[in-house]
């Protein structure tokens, strides 16, 4: 069974263009369970399964929009069922301004879900902020996205609900060995391209061995080329990886290469996972 008092059950809705899809995603990432479309009459249905067993999920976060304009007459008696059971159920409302709204959808060159022949962007937009007027009114929190991109409505979604995602949150790196005469991997963010350091394969010795062999890291790290490599490599993703987590991203998957992918680049990746301290590699 959940924790209700640590279960956050979520409503997001707002003005089309405004960033819900966003948001919803954002949610998804912190391992939210995520819903487009429910009636707000199911909501406690939902959560009483999700009482039954773990799943893994940190709350629930149900997606809202015209499609459900009986949302605001059903919101009120679902919140007093939520709230006597131990939840902290909450409408979270997105909007901004109108000539931002047209902007985005010329951009998208997508239709408004309440645009016509004889509706313009701009009338459907009224017509829908007018709509969903009543919802806006029992939000909890409305954030205006107008100056906002995608990557500071992402950073406001975690920081606004980072204690209740302390676990997933954080820059997952992935740390691979590949030969760059298999061609590089597709999955890479970052290639490091290893082909300067000490070559074991002319050692006739060393040939049949692989990087995870003592002999081959030795070969490769105990030089002046490698062991000044790794310092300073290992400096570089130190103060790289704190960035690219605080433009959003999630994951990061950096490759090492090498000619062929047996030697220099597999004596380097546990080097650079031990150092950075990194859970997974492949």
């Amino acid at each position: 069974m959940v924790d209700v008092d640590s279960f956050p059950v979520i409503v997001v809705s707002g003005l089309s263009g405004a960033g819900k899809s966003t948001v919803l995603k954002v949610f998804e990432d912190l391992r939210f369970f995520c819903v487009d479309g429910l009636p707000a009459s199911m909501l406690p249905r939902l959560v009483e399964l999700f009482n039954t067993r773990d799943n893994g999920y940190r709350g629930i976060v149900l997606g809202m929009d015209l499609r459900q304009l009986e949302f605001s007459v059903d919101w009120e008696a679902t919140r007093e069922e939520l709230t006597s059971k131990g939840y902290r159920p909450s409408i979270l409302y997105l909007e901004a301004r109108l000539p931002e709204l047209v902007r985005r959808y010329a951009t998208t060159r997508r239709l408004h879900p309440l645009e016509s022949r004889d509706i313009g962007l701009e009338q459907a937009l009224e017509r829908e902020k007018e709509a969903l007027g009543e919802v806006r009114n029992q939000a909890d929190l409305v954030i205006d996205t107008t100056t906002y991109s995608i990557h500071d409505l992402r950073r406001r979604i975690q920081e606004k609900w980072a204690e209740l995602s302390e676990k997933t949150r954080g820059l997952r790196v992935h740390v691979m060995s590949f030969g760059f005469k298999h061609d590089v991997p597709t999955a890479a963010d970052m290639v490091m391209d290893l082909r300067f350091l000490p070559n074991p394969y002319f050692e006739e010795e060393l040939r049949p061995l692989s990087g995870q062999d003592k002999a081959i890291s030795n070969y490769v790290l105990d030089t002046e080329p490698g062991s000044v490599f790794i310092e300073k490599y290992l400096d570089f993703l130190q103060y790289v990886l704190p960035l690219y987590e605080a433009e959003g991203r999630y994951r990061l998957t950096i490759a090492l290469g090498c000619t062929g992918g047996r030697h220099r680049s597999v004596a380097v990746q546990p080097k650079a996972m031990v150092s950075l301290y990194l859970p997974s590699a492949s």
